[in-house]
């Protein structure tokens, strides 16, 4: 075995979880490695969905023109009774986070998708056909054996290893965790077809108790078709040429669509007690799984990688503590499981339990439609838990319940009067957002340290009327008239500290800049952060997405901040 190679970092499994971490992580400029078992990314289909905060994601990634060329966005769900009347509706027309509520996609696709996104990046490699047989860890770092494919051996080494080794994960394994939680006596018949012509745009819902089923849309004229097994099928009763015929013909499939893909199921709600150990952590199905009745598996997996990613790169740049990586769990746990308790909600009334149940079901909805308030909480989607912590990395303040909260993303106009989603502005990492009619008087009163320690990037949004122009060392923005440019969550005179993944991490008036600073200073020093108040001078350091450097044209993190 030659000497080890080091890399900062190292992924387990190349599926969309950890091709999503490794795109992040070159984004701050970290040097990765990727290691997959498999020659390739995935050929057949498996997840369908993906929701507007994964695609926000995609964007910080600098990957989403690419991602949403193939993408069917803004679908919704019908929901029908035994009769095939319809009983609800979910259309959401709201953007929150700049991007439709729920798009359907092809994972095969999305997978090359973002491997080929990782050629842009000189210090990422993927390792495809090579298989880990095991590891140890110090307090300096992770040693790994590696089979490489002609069956020789090779070693590697890593400050953090990060499992996104699916469900059966060998690094969860190996770290002598078990998952907890319910594995579901039901299993479900998945059909994945293509050439399938005849199919609305939307995900349509037979919830009735003796046969549910659920079709969902996909781009490129495919579909899936779901149908529970019921008490006394076995796998080979539903997998059987005949059967599958027969369901298929009774739910509007093309009769001239093309069956790619057929399998059946078990669906599970259970999480890692714990999501690291030392230097290793899990991300994705390794760490938890979700069931697929609210289309949340590989969105919760995507929030997973996008609130390590920076985490990792914060700490390998010396910028902030390593206890912060303690912090991942803690702000991720609490979302995950109300994410898993709506599914299970939803798989209640998409599968109900008896003749009675259903009856109970479809007329509590009907009668919500009578109610517009109660109608457009169904339809809006209102009743996804919105992407919140309450412990972590944040300032603990009542002010204006923002802290811990993902930032909605309105549309803001540049100076030169282009069109921009904020997250282009704001660049990959720390922003120091004002509301504001005075960005250079008000920007003036942050002058604290712990400003240029963080590299926060300055952007002032200001009224769409609003005189001035362009200031020394910031980006001032203008609102957009409509819902598209709403950016009234932050009031005016208010300044929000923002993460690299766009949650809040403190926000206080700007009459109180020192009381922020201090209050960040702390964060910084505490249970999450240094253990002592270190102001670190800036580096040139991580590139920006090609997106945001032709916009603003600046190669570099530290170029864009002066």
């Amino acid at each position: 075995m030659e000497p080890p190679m080091h890399y900062p970092v190292i992924i387990i499994g190349s599926g969309p979880i950890g091709l999503t971490l490794a795109n992040l992580l070159g984004v701050h400029g970290v040097r990765t490695a990727v290691i997959e078992r498999n020659l390739t990314t995935v050929l057949e289909p498996r997840a369908v969905s993906i929701d507007d905060e994964s695609l926000r994601t995609m964007q910080n990634a600098g990957v989403v023109a690419e991602v949403l060329s193939q993408v069917i966005a803004g679908y919704g769900s019908v929901y029908y009774g035994p009769d095939r009347r319809a009983f609800a509706r979910v259309e959401p027309t709201g953007q929150p986070y700049g991007y439709p509520r729920r798009n359907a996609f092809r994972q095969p696709v999305l997978e090359q998708q973002l491997r080929g996104a990782l050629d842009r990046f000189a210090g990422v490699q993927t390792y495809y056909g090579f298989t880990l047989d095991n590891f140890t860890q110090d307090g300096e770092q992770v040693r790994l054996s590696v089979t490489r494919p002609d069956g020789t051996m090779m070693a590697l080494s890593c400050d953090y290893l990060v499992g996104c080794d699916g469900a059966a994960s060998r690094v969860r394994a190996a770290l002598g965790i078990q998952l907890t939680g319910t594995t579901f006596d039901e299993r479900w018949l998945i059909l994945d077809l293509e050439h399938n012509r005849n199919a609305t745009k939307h995900t349509e819902v037979f919830c009735d108790p003796q046969r549910p089923c659920i079709t969902l849309p996909g781009p490129e004229d495919t579909r899936r078709y779901e149908f529970k097994l019921l008490a006394g099928e076995t796998d080979a009763d539903m997998l059987d040429g005949a059967m599958v015929a027969r369901l298929l013909a009774t739910h509007g499939a093309d009769p001239a669509a093309v069956l790619c893909r057929k399998v059946v199921y078990r669906f599970h709600a259970r999480s890692a007690p714990s999501w690291s150990v030392g230097r290793v952590f899990l991300a994705g199905d390794a760490a938890h799984l979700t069931p697929p009745f609210a289309g949340q598996g590989m969105n919760s997996g995507l929030r997973d990688a996008q609130n390590l990613a920076w985490k990792l790169a914060a700490v390998l740049a010396g910028r902030l503590g390593p206890g912060l990586l303690r912090s991942y769990q803690t702000e991720r746990k609490d979302h995950l499981w109300q994410m898993i308790h709506l599914a299970l909600r939803m798989g209640q009334i998409m599968a109900p339990r008896n003749r009675l149940q259903g009856v109970l079901t479809r007329g509590f909805f009907r009668a919500m439609n009578f109610w517009p308030k109660a109608r457009d909480y169904v339809a809006q989607m209102r009743y996804k838990p919105a992407p919140y912590f309450a412990d972590g990395f944040l300032v603990k303040s009542g002010a204006l319940k923002l802290g811990g909260r993902l930032l909605p993303q309105p549309r803001v106009r540049l100076e030169n009067g282009e069109s921009a989603l904020l997250d282009d502005v704001l660049g990959p990492g720390f922003a120091l957002v004002l509301r504001t009619q005075n960005p250079a008087g008000d920007f003036a009163r942050f002058t604290q340290p712990i400003w240029a320690a963080l590299e926060v990037r300055r952007v002032a949004v200001v009224s769409a009327d609003a005189a001035g122009g362009q200031a020394a060392g910031m980006v001032v923005v203008r609102q957009q008239a409509g819902p598209a440019g709403e950016a009234s969550v932050i009031p005016p005179g208010y300044a929000v500290l923002l993460r690299p993944d766009r949650y809040v991490a403190a926000v206080i008036p700007v009459g109180e800049c020192e009381t922020l600073a201090r209050q960040v200073e702390d964060l910084v020093a505490g249970t999450w952060g240094t253990g002592k108040t270190a102001i670190i001078p800036r580096e040139t350091g991580a590139k920006l997405p090609e997106a945001v450097r032709e916009k603003f044209g600046s190669p570099t993190a530290d170029t864009l901040l002066q």
